[in-house]
């Protein structure tokens, strides 16, 4: 059996194991969408937003690109965004990086990726802003890991410059915005920065006419 046809089947298997525990299941899930919670993540295979907190279809709103960034002109989170903080009122965004982030290790070096260059100079420029900080650690493992804690935080902080953000913290005081980070190897999630609603930033990236 190919490995596409075994998603079709374990699908089968998977849906007739919800409506045999729930046969109301699908129908309650395809009327309403009311999550609470926008998941930014990376799209690594191992960091599967639902399965590392338990959750259920329609708990979460999930995107999910290389390294969990927040680029401002990347118009595909900004959609995202938009969509979860103005239509679905979410009360939570959480950034969620991971250790042994291959992201975040390629954009250490100075590889040549070709296109995929343009998206990790977004993590050098995370790099440069903490270069002292980050190679102060001997351990190769320690620098790449610290890299990808701050990169989550620049991360939060570069959701807090967007209008999207700012207007809704002042009108509706919402949402709290978390850094997180998982561990592969124990399968735990550690959080490491966080920006309740309000939060000041640098006033250069403050708007006043929100």
């Amino acid at each position: 059996m190919k490995s596409f046809e075994k998603l079709l089947q374990d699908n089968k298997a998977w849906a007739k194991e919800q409506v045999d525990r729930d046969p109301e299941f699908f129908k309650r899930l395809s009327s309403l969408q009311t999550p609470e919670i926008l998941w930014i993540g990376c799209s690594d295979s191992r960091v599967p937003a639902n399965q590392i907190t338990g959750t259920q279809p329609g708990e979460i709103f999930v995107h999910r690109n290389v390294a969990n960034m927040v680029v401002h002109t990347d118009l595909n989170l900004l959609t995202v965004l938009d969509y979860a903080v103005n239509i679905l009122k979410v009360q939570h965004v959480i950034v969620c990086g991971h250790y042994g982030c291959g992201g975040v290790k390629a954009a250490m070096t100075k590889h040549n990726f070709g296109i995929i260059n343009k998206w990790l100079r977004n993590i050098k420029d995370v790099y440069r802003i903490h270069q002292e900080e980050i190679d102060s650690f001997q351990d190769e493992e320690k620098r790449t890991d610290r890299l990808v804690e701050l990169n989550v935080q620049e991360q939060v902080m570069n959701l807090a410059k967007t209008s999207i953000i700012q207007k809704t913290w002042v009108h509706e005081q919402r949402p709290h915005i978390h850094g997180w980070v998982y561990g592969l190897e124990d399968g735990l999630i550690r959080a490491v920065f966080e920006m309740p609603p309000g939060t000041h930033i640098d006033p250069l990236y403050e708007y006043d006419d929100l």
